[in-house]
C-alpha cells in the first residue's frame, strides 16, 4: 500500500472571498435539508446529475480544485519527505464554506468528481478542506452522465483511492519542483547567451524574456518541435527524376505506369538528374510495350478503434480544424450534459480524458444492433471487435470516448447543439459506429509492363490500383492522415485499372519525365505533436492541450494554420535546458517518469520514494547550473569593451543584471 499523502496545513488566508460560490442543483424542492450531499466539479455536471437522483439529494459544484500549492511559493519541503503546504485560494473560500456547511447538515456525502487521478485528488482535497471528521464520506465514479450510469455508481460506492491521489500528488509536486527551481535559472542562462550574441533575438523576443519558464513535460515537447525545425533547416534537397508512360490497350482503355527498374533487377532505377532521365528516354525510343504480369490480391482494411483523448484531438484537428484546447472544451460540454428536448439534460458522450479504447459489452451490442438495422447483416462482423490500449499501462478502468446512446444519432441531436458541438459529436458517433463494422474489402492489382527496344536495355514499368468490393466501415467513416504519413497502398484505393492479361500488347502514347526533390520531414502540427507525445509516452493525453497552449503563450512556439514552429527564443531556451538539465530534456527519461507514476497509481511504488529518486539527480543539476551561472557572470563582469556610450562617449563596461551581464556606461549613474 502506498504511503498516504501528508495533508500539510490548509491555509485559507483572511482576505475577502471572491464571488464564486458552490453551485447547487437540488433534486428535490430546492431546500438545503436533503439527507445526502453530492459534490461534482461544475454547475453543468451538477444540473445533469441532479435530474437523476431523488429529492433526498443535493448536488453542489466545487468549481474545480478547492486546494492547491501556493501560487507564489514552492509549497513543498524536499528535506522533509516533500511535505506539501496546501492552500484554499481566495476565490474558493466561499465555495469551501458552503460545501462544509451543506455537508454538516447532510447525513452523508458523496464525492462524484471525474473518474481519473485528477478527479480523485479533487475529491480528497474537498474532503480535507471541508474537515468532515465524523461524517460518512464516500466516493462514486461514473464514466458517462446518464441515469443508468449514475445510479449504478451510487450502488457501488467506495472509499477514496489514495493510490490515485498519491500519483496525482507526486506529479503535481514534481512539476512544482521543476517549475519553481528551474525557471528562475533560465533568465541568467538566456541572458548570458544574449550577451555573447545580441542578434539572436528580436526586440519582441527580448520583451518576453521576463516570463521565461520551464516544465517537466512542456520542455520536452518544445525539444521535439525545435529539433524537428532544426532538421528541416539543415535539410539539403536531393534531385531525382521519374518517368511515367501513358499506355493504351487495344480497346482504347488508358492507364499510366511508372518506371521502376531494369528488367531482372531488384533495385529501383536511380535517375539522379535530367541527363540520366534523357538517357533512358533515348533507350525507350521505338520500344514495344507488353503486359508481363497481372497480380490481384484481396486486401482487408480494418476500422480504427473508438477515440481516446489523443486520437480525438488529432482527428478533430485534421478534420474540423479544432485546436486541442477547443476539442477538449467542446467534449467537456458534451460529457457534462446538454438539454435534448423532452429528454432534458443528458450526457451525450463518455468521459473524454482516457487512454483506453475499451468499450463496455452493452455499448458494443447496442452498436452492432444499430449497424444491422441500418446497413444489414453483412456490415456486422461475426464476432464483436475488442480493442486494447497501446499504452503500457492505460490509466485506471476507463473506456473509450463514445456516445452514451448510439440511437441518439447526430441528425437527431443537431438541433439542440451548437455548430461545433454537433460537428464533434458526429465525429465521435461515426468513429464509434465504424469501429464495430465489418472490414472493407478491396481487390488490389499490380501490373508489370516490359518495354523493350532492339539492342537496348529492357525496362520495367509498374501500375497499381484497387477496386472496393465491399465498403464495410468505409460506408460511414475513413480516418484522416497526417501530412506525409499515408498508409501503404491507400493512395491507390481510388485508382481503377482496365482489364489486362499477361502478354497483352500495349501502345505507348507518351513518356513524361518529371524532376523531383527529396522533401524534409513535415513541421509539427497540433495533431502530429500530440501523436509524437503519445508515442514517446510523454505526459498524459489530458495535458496535451495545456502543454501546447503554454508553448504558444510563452512565445517558444508559433501556431499558424495548425503548423507549429519554434521561435528563436524557444530554440535558445531549448539549447540551454539541454546543456544544463539533460535529464529533464531527455525524452526517454520523461517517458520513464510517466511509467513510474503509473506504478504509483497501481500501488507498486511509493510516491515519496518516487520523488526522492527524481529530486536527487535534479538537485545536482541545479547546483551545477548555479555554479556555471556564477562563473560565467564573474567572467563577463571582468571583460572590458571598446564600445563608447552613445550619450556621453565614455567607455562601456559589462555589468551584472537581472538577466546576467549587460553593457553599461562607466559614468552610470552620474
Amino acid at each position: 500500500m502506498a504511503k498516504t499523502p501528508t495533508t500539510g496545513r490548509t491555509s485559507s488566508r483572511k482576505r475577502r472571498a471572491g464571488n464564486s460560490a458552490a453551485q447547487t442543483s437540488s433534486a428535490g424542492n430546492g431546500r438545503s435539508t436533503s439527507r445526502h450531499l453530492v459534490i461534482v466539479e461544475s454547475p453543468a455536471k451538477a444540473a445533469t446529475i441532479g435530474r437523476f437522483l431523488g429529492r433526498d439529494y443535493t448536488v453542489k459544484a466545487s468549481m474545480g480544485h478547492v486546494r492547491d500549492l501556493p501560487e507564489r511559493k514552492l509549497g513543498v519541503n524536499p528535506d522533509k519527505d516533500f511535505i506539501p503546504w496546501y492552500e484554499v485560494p481566495e476565490d474558493k473560500r466561499k465555495v469551501v464554506d458552503e460545501i462544509r456547511a451543506a455537508g454538516e447538515r447532510a447525513e452523508d456525502v458523496y464525492l462524484a468528481t471525474d473518474p481519473d487521478r485528477e478527479g480523485e485528488a479533487i475529491a480528497w482535497h474537498v474532503m480535507e478542506a471541508a474537515g468532515w471528521r465524523s461524517k460518512p464520506v464516500r466516493r462514486v465514479v461514473f464514466h458517462s452522465i446518464t441515469e443508468d450510469a449514475v445510479k449504478e455508481a451510487f450502488a457501488h460506492e467506495r472509499d477514496i483511492d489514495m493510490e490515485l491521489v498519491n500519483a496525482q500528488q507526486a506529479r503535481r509536486i514534481e512539476d512544482r519542483l521543476v517549475g519553481f527551481k528551474l525557471s528562475p535559472l533560465l533568465k541568467p542562462l538566456v541572458g548570458q547567451e544574449l550577451n555573447r550574441n545580441r542578434n539572436i533575438l528580436t526586440a519582441e523576443d527580448l520583451d518576453t524574456t521576463s516570463s521565461l519558464s520551464a516544465g517537466r513535460v512542456q520542455s520536452v515537447a518544445l525539444r521535439l518541435v525545435a529539433e524537428r525545425d532544426k532538421e528541416i533547416d539543415a535539410f539539403v534537397p536531393v534531385e531525382y527524376w521519374s518517368i511515367d508512360a501513358a499506355l493504351l490497350t487495344g480497346e482504347n482503355a488508358a492507364f499510366t505506369a511508372s518506371l521502376r527498374s531494369l528488367v531482372g533487377e531488384k533495385d529501383e532505377l536511380s535517375l539522379p538528374d535530367e541527363a540520366a532521365a534523357n538517357a533512358v528516354l533515348a533507350n525507350l525510343d521505338g520500344a514495344a510495350y507488353r503486359v508481363d504480369s497481372v497480380t490481384t490480391r484481396q486486401v482487408n482494411r480494418r476500422p480504427a478503434p473508438p477515440f481516446i483523448t489523443s486520437t480525438l484531438q488529432q482527428e478533430a484537428s485534421r478534420r474540423l480544424g479544432f485546436s486541442a484546447t477547443r476539442t477538449m472544451t467542446i467534449a467537456q460540454q458534451l460529457y457534462e450534459g446538454i438539454a435534448i428536448g423532452s429528454e432534458g439534460r443528458q450526457g451525450l458522450i463518455t468521459y473524454m480524458r482516457t487512454d483506453s479504447p475499451q468499450v463496455t459489452p452493452g455499448a458494443i451490442q447496442e452498436t452492432r444492433r444499430y449497424i444491422e438495422e441500418r446497413w444489414g447483416k453483412d456490415y456486422v462482423p461475426r464476432t464483436p471487435r475488442r480493442y486494447t490500449s497501446r499504452s503500457k499501462v492505460a490509466q485506471e478502468a476507463h473506456e473509450a470516448i463514445r456516445p452514451t446512446a448510439i440511437r441518439r444519432t447526430p441528425q437527431e441531436v443537431r438541433q439542440h447543439l451548437t455548430s461545433e458541438q454537433a460537428r464533434l459529436y458526429e465525429l465521435i458517433w461515426n468513429r464509434m459506429v465504424a469501429s464495430q463494422m465489418a472490414d472493407a474489402v478491396l481487390d488490389s492489382t499490380r501490373v508489370d509492363v516490359h518495354a523493350t527496344a532492339s539492342g537496348k536495355p529492357a525496362y520495367l514499368f509498374r501500375a497499381t490500383g484497387s477496386v472496393v468490393r465491399f465498403a464495410g466501415f468505409r460506408a460511414l467513416y475513413i480516418e484522416q492522415r497526417d501530412e506525409g504519413n499515408a498508409r501503404d497502398g491507400e493512395d491507390d484505393d481510388s485508382r481503377v485499372l482496365p482489364p489486362l492479361q499477361q502478354g497483352q500488347p500495349l501502345d505507348c502514347t507518351g513518356l513524361t519525365p518529371e524532376q523531383h526533390f527529396t522533401q524534409p520531414p513535415p513541421r509539427f502540427t497540433e495533431a502530429s505533436l500530440v501523436r509524437a507525445l503519445e508515442e514517446q509516452g510523454i505526459g498524459r493525453p489530458s495535458t496535451y492541450a495545456a502543454i501546447i497552449n503554454t508553448l504558444v503563450n510563452r512565445k517558444y512556439v508559433t501556431r499558424d494554420r495548425r503548423v507549429l514552429r519554434s521561435t528563436n527564443l524557444g530554440k535558445l531556451v531549448c539549447e540551454q535546458l539541454i546543456s544544463h538539465f539533460p535529464d529533464i530534456m531527455d525524452i526517454s527519461f520523461t517517458g520513464r517518469m510517466e511509467d513510474q507514476l503509473d506504478e504509483v497509481a497501481n500501488g507498486k511504488q511509493e510516491w515519496i520514494a518516487f520523488l526522492h529518486d527524481f529530486y536527487g539527480p535534479f538537485s545536482e543539476d541545479l547546483s551545477r547550473a548555479r555554479k556555471a551561472i556564477k562563473e560565467a557572470t564573474q567572467e563577463a563582469a571582468s571583460e572590458s569593451t571598446n564600445e563608447p556610450c552613445d550619450v556621453c562617449g565614455r567607455p562601456m563596461i559589462v555589468r551584472l543584471g537581472r538577466f546576467g551581464a549587460f553593457l553599461s556606461c562607466t559614468g552610470y549613474p552620474d
